[in-house]
């Protein structure tokens, strides 16, 4: 048998190789080999261009390392090959008998088959495989002659389970399992309801629709979940106002089927306009992402349809009589950044490092300028997103100065921060020329493979930019663009997943007036969309770039995204393989591991993310992602793990070394702005007050004021202390300076609960509302709001902790009153000058 350590990891293997040849190749150039591996595409069975060989001996794996690197190795079918050792064996040696136990009882796990997986609680004849080389306990039980691998479960396995299966008892109240989405799934939460004798969780489910037939589990339990998305219910559409029609297919010549149309339908664009009025919205967009009965998907304005829907069988998950459409998002402006992924795929590209360092200088320098430059501030808040920043843009359009007003100052300060954070930890880099849009499809049948369409709304910054080579036919509102474009979607590890496509206008495209949509063609052996990480058009959103500095002068072959076929039960999904399927996603959820050794191998091996280490783990992402959909997890090998980690991970505990690449030189940079900041700015007690708010007679409003300031500085007491935030500005933006090691190390479950602290201190802000409204009667209400100020300005009532965020909640009354003074003050002014 081979010996251990004999393998060697090769890389640039044609694309038409096969093993058998592989095998030949090594043991005609170097010497007798035992096993050799290509990894395949899992379709089509083509190279991804990387294998494993095991030598017979240690002296033959070193003899092949040496020969590649003094280029005195064959060439492999015209193709120079890439050889270095391998940690791990592609067979591995059986374990030694003392390493051996037969017949052990295993008290809990799950038994995984080929065609099924499932948990049991005691299992006897267990065959035990301590591999101490490897660091590997492997069990094994045989059972009606077919050989079973089993995976130990902690008891926190069962632990879950049982609140799910038994239910959770609060007070009088008795919650039980109701389902989860997909985002729900992702950060290990589910749905749970207290069900009464008029309404149950079981009937609940019967409610959402008939999910029979559906012998997946993750597929149910997906299907589910979809209607548990947050989501606007506008009007009802009956089945007769809906048309069916055919989805665009093309089948490959080796067999491989592809749907350009997966996800997207059509909607007329009088209804468009109707369901835009029942979103509260101004504009009506060119695209809304929906749910319709068993229909979800993105449906995008035809001007030349009569039919209120037009509806593909790709958009039908499951079948239901609801016929409410209920809108999850719609097509907008959104701003465009890099990220750490982005970054390290366009480098491995060729994009020059000088082009991230001068683009996150750049970025920096404008951030500095916020406190100090009023129209450089509303352009950083205008890429931002909350009802705090609304605020603030607002205050800044009404004249406040940051160096005088406190609150305002605190917030700008805070968005700074909290965008260098990002940009250090991040690489959060604003793009300029740049958007993230949703993706559609050409209709009209105009583009060929390879172009899109975009038009996008423009900013005020294009509007004033005369340099506008880069986009067609400005109508002071919206442009189109011209020219390359990069074209992805987060998440992206594969060189591929980065395409450069022709960006056009023309004339029949423009004339269908879809503006903040990317339009692929349904021309080509592939969609794009699916080149890029595997997208669709059900409302996957895309990264859009025409900056020609981040164009790449290389591209590669986008690999290959057809998913793993679901474990099929022979019969209707039950609750509780739901439940099950929840707990093992939460058990053997990988992809957050995957993602962070991919960036540090990206980052550091010298082929970047076209390394054989970074191809294989891009490869087992795309198994993680599916896992949610296929049930079938994606193992992440140990010896993939890395054993030190990049300063730019902050992961002080472990060994760690200096980043050589673009990703350590940005966070270095970015670290050392970070430090130069200036403190805070101290402000007189007399000078933040504003007069202007003074209303007449507010001073019989100052008791109930005094008290509901008090109130709510109890209350945004607790929830700064309940996650650890040391200041205001903290629990309002989210961003903890001083976060516990965990939070450092753990960024997902960082982000999560930041989320949780924004919706936190929303409800609070809603519930402060609800008082306001409630504490006088309208006309007396600007009187409350100047009450609500003063107490918390002047400095007659200022306590020793001010929150300063209080008065401010009701930022529209103030702000008025603002504007009115200002006014008044203007009129005085011109009948002053006319007098004299």
């Amino acid at each position: 048998m081979g010996s251990s350590g004999a393998t060697v990891q090769v890389s640039n293997i044609p694309l038409a190789a096969v093993a058998g040849e592989f095998f030949e190749y090594f043991e005609a150039a170097v010497g007798s080999v035992f096993a050799c591996e290509i990894a395949t595409a899992r379709r089509n069975w083509k190279s991804r261009g990387f294998g494993r060989v095991q030598f017979d001996s240690l002296a033959a794996a070193e003899r092949a390392c040496l020969l590649a690197a003094e280029g005195r190795l064959p060439n492999f079918q015209r193709a120079r090959l890439s050889i270095t050792r391998s940690r791990d064996d592609i067979v591995a040696r059986a374990a030694e008998g003392r390493n051996r136990v037969e017949g052990a009882v295993l008290r809990a796990g799950v038994l995984v088959g080929e065609n099924r997986m499932e948990v049991f609680g005691v299992w006897e004849g267990v065959r035990a495989e301590i591999m101490p080389e490897r660091k590997k306990l492997e069990l094994f039980v045989d059972q009606s002659g077919e050989k079973y691998k089993l995976e130990v479960i902690t008891g926190i396995y069962t632990r879950i389970l049982s609140v799910l299966k038994d239910g959770l008892h609060i007070g009088s109240k008795k919650f039980e399992f109701l389902a989860f989405s997909a985002s729900q799934l992702r950060s290990n939460s589910v749905w749970m309801f207290a069900s009464n004798e008029n309404l149950t969780a079981e009937s609940i489910r019967n409610w959402m629709g008939h999910f029979s037939g559906i012998h997946s589990v993750s597929k149910c339990a997906a299907r589910m979940g979809q209607l548990f998305s947050s989501s606007v219910q506008t009007l009802n559409v009956p089945r007769q106002d809906v048309k069916i029609i055919p989805d665009i297919e093309v089948t490959t010549e080796d067999g491989k089927k592809y749907c350009f149309s997966d996800g997207i339908g059509k909607i007329s664009l009088s209804f468009a306009k109707q369901i835009a009025k029942k979103c509260g919205l101004r504009n009506t967009p060119s695209a809304f992402q929906i749910r319709y009965g068993g229909y979800k998907g993105v449906i995008a304005i035809d001007r030349t349809s009569f039919w209120k829907l037009s509806l593909r069988k790709s958009m039908l998950k499951f079948e239901s009589t609801n016929t409410m459409l209920s809108v999850t998002k719609w097509s907008e402006y959104l701003p465009c950044f890099l990220n750490r992924e982005i970054i390290c795929l366009l480098s491995t590209l060729g994009v020059k490092d000088e082009i991230f360092e001068s683009m996150q200088h750049d970025q920096m320098q404008q951030l500095g300028k916020m406190l100090t430059d009023k129209e450089v501030a509303l352009r950083v808040l205008d890429r931002m997103a909350g009802s705090e920043v609304r605020t603030a843009i607002k205050m800044l359009m009404q004249g406040y100065d940051p160096k005088s007003e406190p609150y305002l100052s605190m917030m700008l300060k805070a968005y700074r921060d909290c965008q260098l954070s990002d940009i250090r930890s991040k690489c959060r880099i604003f793009v300029p020329k740049g958007r993230v849009l949703i993706g559609c499809l050409d209709e009209t049948c105009t583009l060929d493979y390879g172009q899109a369409y975009i038009k996008v709304t423009m900013t005020k910054e294009e509007l004033q930019n005369e340099d506008q080579t880069f986009l067609k036919n400005t109508d002071q509102t919206s442009a189109v663009v011209v020219g390359q474009v990069v074209v992805t979607r987060n998440p992206c590890l594969h060189p591929g997943d980065i395409r450069v496509l022709q960006a056009v206008y023309d004339v029949g495209l423009d004339d269908m007036g879809l503006v903040d949509c990317i339009v692929f063609p349904q021309k080509g052996a592939r969609p794009h969309p699916n080149e890029c990480s595997g997208g669709d058009l059900d409302g996957d959103l895309y990264f859009i770039c025409w900056d020609k500095n981040l164009i790449p002068p290389e591209t590669d072959t986008p690999m290959d995204y057809t998913p793993r076929r679901p474990r099929l039960m022979d019969h209707d999904v039950t609750l509780e393989e739901i439940q099950k399927f929840f707990v093992d996603y939460m058990i053997n959820d990988t992809l957050g591991v995957i993602s962070t050794t991919h960036l540090i191998y990206a980052d550091s091996e010298p082929m970047k993310a076209r390394s054989p280490k970074c191809l294989e783990l891009a490869n087992l992402h795309s198994e993680a992602v599916d896992f949610a959909k296929t049930g079938a997890p994606a193992e992440m090998p140990r010896v993939l793990r890395p054993k030190e980690f990049p300063d730019f991970m902050e992961r002080w505990d472990r060994s760690t070394f200096i980043s050589p690449g673009v990703i350590g030189k940005l966070y270095r940079a970015a670290s050392i702005h970070f430090e130069d900041l200036s403190s805070d700015a101290t402000f007189s007690k007399v000078s933040a007050y504003d007069y202007d708010l003074q209303v007449e007679g507010f001073e019989a409003f100052l008791s109930p004021a005094k008290e509901y300031r008090d109130r709510y500085s109890e209350k945004l007491s607790l929830l700064m202390n309940y996650y650890g935030a040391e200041h205001e500005d903290e629990i309002l933006t989210g961003n903890l300076r001083n976060k516990s090691l965990y939070l450092q190390k753990d960024k997902k479950r960082y982000g999560e609960m930041k989320d949780r602290m924004l919706v936190g201190v929303r409800s609070l802000h809603q519930e402060v509302e609800g008082w306001f409204r409630c504490s006088c009667a309208e006309r007396d209400s600007s009187r409350m709001a100047s009450a609500w100020y003063h107490v918390t300005y002047h400095p007659d009532y200022q306590p020793e902790t001010t929150f300063r965020s209080f008065p401010w909640i009701l930022s529209d009354v103030l702000l008025n009153i603002k504007a009115v003074k200002k006014h008044q003050t203007l009129d005085l002014k011109v009948i002053s000058s006319t007098n004299r």
